[in-house]
């Protein structure tokens, strides 16, 4: 990493970007050709696993010839704009989430979504969506970072569960650790019951993934948690995943969206590309154990992995 934006620069930033991206009358008009900035500024989400991506992004667009800096804003409403308008060229997204978010700020919060688990159908959408805004989605790669829920290990050889049909299937009562709004959302209770016929007979708003409800599961308090599929920590508590073999989750793949035209050229897909080869779910988790457990930092820890798998000299 060449640099990182300081914090008060950042926001004035993203204050100019929000003010300054494409206006409406020109949304769908794309005309200039993809651009090849040699001064790329790459955006993270600021939690673990963008952080990691982003650092990623970083090394491999240096090594090909990219002058690169790096900024952190946790916000997508803020981020997004500065993305449309140039002020950041690339970011890590998750296409279902991402596609789901464009819509409901393109179309109104009661549109109906878009992301769905058919990675196809979903980046299909996603596309439609970016491109008036100036916008280009890269090919998703193998890793994907989606809901998904965890029981203790113990319970899981008692009652042999391996998927979330199986339990479906075993009648079990389940007491599940989730966020609040897992009672409404259709991945979440909702769509536990329906698709595989879950007994859900309560949501303890522990929130997604948290120490708090994890180690309600282990203790036996609750039977099952909501985390997700890179989730490093499940070990510590004693969880293991059950397999989501009806695909009720979305398809939260990890794509680099780019500003188009300042990074849509074959020098930046072809460079980010490296990464979608060989990056997978299983990665990503390993890394964000060692970020957020063994208190590893994210520039060492994407350093490492890109020399580990060749794409770094």
């Amino acid at each position: 990493m060449r640099g990182r934006t300081p914090l008060a620069a950042a926001f004035l930033l993203l204050a100019t970007a929000c003010a300054t991206g494409p206006s409406l009358e020109n949304q769908g008009k794309v005309t200039a050709p993809p651009g090849d900035s040699r001064q790329l500024t790459v955006g993270s989400a600021g939690f673990t696993e963008s952080d990691l991506l982003a650092q990623m992004y970083v090394l491999l667009l240096n090594q090909a010839g990219y002058k690169t800096s790096l900024i952190t804003v946790a916000n997508r409403e803020l981020y997004e704009p500065a993305l449309e308008s140039g002020q950041i060229d690339v970011v890590p997204e998750y296409a279902a989430t991402f596609a789901d978010w464009l819509n409901a700020k393109t179309n109104g919060p009661d549109a109906p979504p878009v992301g769905s688990p058919d990675l196809d159908a979903t980046m299909k959408a996603l596309r439609r969506l970016v491109t008036p805004r100036g916008l280009t989605v890269l090919n998703p790669g193998r890793a994907v970072d989606q809901n998904a829920f965890a029981v203790s290990a113990s319970y899981a050889r008692r009652h042999h569960l391996k998927t979330l049909s199986d339990l479906g299937r075993s009648g079990l009562k389940v007491r599940l650790a989730a966020g609040d709004e897992c009672v409404q959302r259709p991945y979440c209770a909702p769509g536990l019951r329906k698709t595989y016929g879950i007994d859900i007979t309560a949501v303890d708003p522990k929130g997604v993934g948290t120490t708090q409800a994890k180690r309600a599961v282990q203790s036996g308090q609750d039977q099952m948690v909501l985390t997700t599929t890179t989730d490093a920590t499940l070990d510590e508590f004693g969880l293991v995943l059950l397999a989501d073999d009806k695909h009720l989750q979305n398809a939260d793949y990890v794509v680099p969206v780019v500003n188009r035209a300042r990074a849509g050229a074959p020098g930046v897909t072809k460079a980010l590309n490296k990464l979608n080869a060989v990056l997978t779910t299983t990665d990503l988790a390993t890394m964000n154990q060692q970020v957020d457990s063994w208190r590893r930092l994210a520039t060492d820890v994407a350093r490492t992995y890109l020399e580990d798998k060749g794409l770094l000299k």
